[in-house]
């Protein structure tokens, strides 16, 4: 299979006529690996699909004059095949006629007689009329501008608009690039200096993050993907916004540590390593696969902690276990990192963040009992919509004897209103997150 064929069968996965849906990650890797495609190769393959798949609003904009109410009526595959090779001849570097000619070999493949030629009169008049691209004046309002222009759904950019007023264009914008790299070094096993050289060979940058002590920005995130594994736990790929919640947590040594939703234990290892084996942490997951990754994970990372298996929303712990700080990293919608999963955005729903609002508020219902007086609590989510945010602590607040805690120096320019970071998605490559820190009262 050649590059093209690779991505129309990812996009295929991704957005199937029928039967369940895949990943684009794990699409990409099952296709890509049948067809023995080369790292050249699967590099625009990647391209491709991830492309046609996050511009799936704007290209049916492009195509919509050229097809008009057959739109409607085409088999999904020759759909599939018109975006791909829009998406080509608008976003890439495409040697035109060369683009043309083997789409076209593509619709052979997959449609009749009847649908070749449409494919082909479609894409020589696109070639031929040059449309414009999408533009302000064209559209009922500026949302659905940047809506088509970006393609994104209208409600999140409307739901940005809310949140980030003066910035949304730069984040519709933000999350269509490449997203930062960045590692977490393992202060237990290593420094940063002890994982520097194999960068420094390959040619990979690697800066310190100004928000969090073990986190350093990476040039290539290829290197990262592709070295991980061989760092045995010496470092490992985390955002830099996924690593802020425990910079603000910022565990002690000697202290009692919970660490609520661990996942694979991403931040489990952060606190790990912060408190230098002084100390207990306790790690809940509800899910039995991501429990046994989590364990070892922490075992290679040299972390010692007690795991238990069980819903953070039900009390799961010694009703008189207490604990000095406690990080919840609740499961959300994740809406602040669309920019890494390019089928997200259209797998999201409006009301994702009112039916996440009642579960995260369960899990710091459960958690609050175990803190001791003067202990922190540090909530966070990977979305920017404000009910799962801000509108959550403040219901919390309002059931506990708990107020707002300082945030560190650092986060300034992340500060909303009510003393809460809200880092925004897709600026500086970021990912969107929420974090608040709240305080037992004494």
């Amino acid at each position: 299979m050649s590059s093209r064929e690779v991505a129309l069968a990812v996009v295929r996965d991704v957005f199937p006529a029928s039967g369940s849906e895949r990943g684009a990650q794990e699409a990409l890797d099952y296709r890509s690996r049948k067809a023995d495609l080369d790292a050249r190769d699967r590099a625009f393959a990647t391209e491709l699909a991830y492309g046609a798949i996050k511009m799936r609003r704007a290209l049916d904009w492009y195509l919509q004059p050229f097809l008009g109410e057959r739109a409607a009526k085409l088999p999904p595959v020759i759909a599939e095949v018109l975006r791909l090779a829009v998406y080509e001849l608008v976003y890439t570097r495409a040697d035109e006629h060369a683009t043309v000619f083997e789409f076209v070999n593509l619709a052979k493949k997959h449609g009749h007689k009847g649908l070749v030629g449409l494919t082909n009169a479609v894409l020589r008049s696109f070639l031929r009329e040059r449309p414009m691209d999408p533009a302000p004046d064209l559209f009922e309002d500026l949302d659905e501008y940047l809506g088509v222009a970006h393609s994104l759904p209208t409600w999140i950019v409307r739901q940005w608009r809310a949140q980030f007023p003066d910035r949304v264009a730069e984040i519709c914008a933000g999350v269509n690039a490449p997203p930062q790299s960045a590692i977490t070094v393992n202060a237990l096993q290593t420094s940063d200096e002890g994982i520097a050289k194999p960068f420094e060979d390959a040619g990979v940058q690697l800066l310190q993050s100004p928000f969090v002590a073990e986190s350093l920005l990476a040039s290539e995130a290829a290197f990262v993907r592709a070295n991980e594994r061989a760092a045995a736990g010496a470092w490992f790929a985390q955002s830099e916004s996924s690593a802020m919640p425990v910079a603000i947590l910022n565990p002690q040594r000697g202290e009692a540590v919970l660490d609520v939703a661990s996942g694979r234990g991403n931040k489990a290892i952060q606190i790990g390593a912060r408190m230098n084996g002084e100390g207990s942490l306790v790690c809940i997951e509800r899910e039995a696969r991501k429990v046994a990754v989590l364990q070892e994970r922490l075992d290679e990372a040299g972390v010692i902690a007690a795991i238990v298996t069980g819903d953070a929303t039900t009390d799961l712990l010694p009703a008189s276990q207490r604990f000095d700080r406690i990080l919840v990293d609740a499961p959300c919608s994740g809406i602040g990192v669309l920019g890494r999963h390019p089928e997200a955005r259209w797998r999201k729903r409006p009301d994702d963040g009112a039916r996440l609002a009642a579960v995260q508020g369960a899990i710091l219902d459960a958690v609050a009992t175990h803190a001791h007086e003067g202990a922190a609590i540090v909530y966070a989510v990977c979305s920017t919509d404000r009910r799962e945010g801000a509108e959550v602590v403040d219901a919390f607040l309002r059931r506990h004897d708990f107020s707002r805690g300082l945030i560190p120096a650092a986060f300034e320019q992340f500060l909303t209103p009510e003393g809460d970071v809200l880092v925004p998605p897709g600026i500086d490559g970021r990912d969107g997150f929420f974090i608040a820190r709240m305080e037992r009262r004494q």
